[in-house]
């Protein structure tokens, strides 16, 4: 790894504020979102990635190590993850934003059974959500919820995924033999296309 300090831009005697401030900053300037349609997206992903990795190093190694982690993507709450841990994490984050499934699955899949905590589980189901096994999803988020139950986050996607799981079996999930809302829905549907009445 090239050196950390130079990563960032900030001299050695800097304080943990303006190592924080120049994270902030390099995050900002090479996060996904503003590479979309962009040749020079991959090279931006590896930038940070490196930035990431640059930034979990001097959070152990310089002096107080209380550096926070910016928020990305579906928003940090109360992470509780090991530090070491935090570098894959945002990387993983910003592959879900980006909708890289394959690559995030495989970078999931990746992490050893035995470190698989509750963000790990939380990454999985929004990777299970966005795939469409919407069941599996709330599997995933309600471990997290178990294992970090402060977390408000989980709290809040577990909610939401809850409230459109529900929509979903109630209504679009079923067969029109099996929901009568559906089958007239598909009726007034075909009466709209046909007659010309309407």
């Amino acid at each position: 790894m090239k050196d950390a300090y130079e990563v960032l831009g900030v001299s050695k005697n800097a304080s943990t504020e303006e190592i924080k401030k120049a994270y902030r900053d390099l995050v900002k300037r090479y996060h996904p979102d503003k590479y979309q349609n962009n040749p020079l997206a991959d090279l931006a992903e590896e930038k940070l990635q490196e930035i990431n990795e640059a930034y979990d190093y001097l959070e152990k190694n310089h002096g107080n190590s209380s550096c926070n982690q910016v928020p990305s993507g579906f928003g940090n709450g109360n992470r509780t993850e090991d530090s070491s841990m935090r570098g894959v994490y945002n990387d993983i984050r910003v592959r879900l934003d980006r909708n890289d499934l394959i690559n995030t699955e495989k970078r999931l899949n990746g992490i050893g059974l035995t470190d698989r905590d509750a963000e790990w589980n939380f990454l999985y189901g929004m990777l299970c959500y966005k795939k469409g096994g919407y069941d599996e999803a709330l599997t995933y988020v309600k471990r997290a919820m178990a294992m970090d139950s402060s977390n408000f986050e989980y709290q809040r996607m577990y909610s939401s995924m809850s409230n459109r799981n529900n929509i979903y079996k109630g209504y679009g999930g079923a067969t029109t033999a099996e929901n009568p809302m559906c089958e007239a829905l598909q009726c007034m549907c075909c009466a709209n296309l046909l007659c010309p009445c309407f």
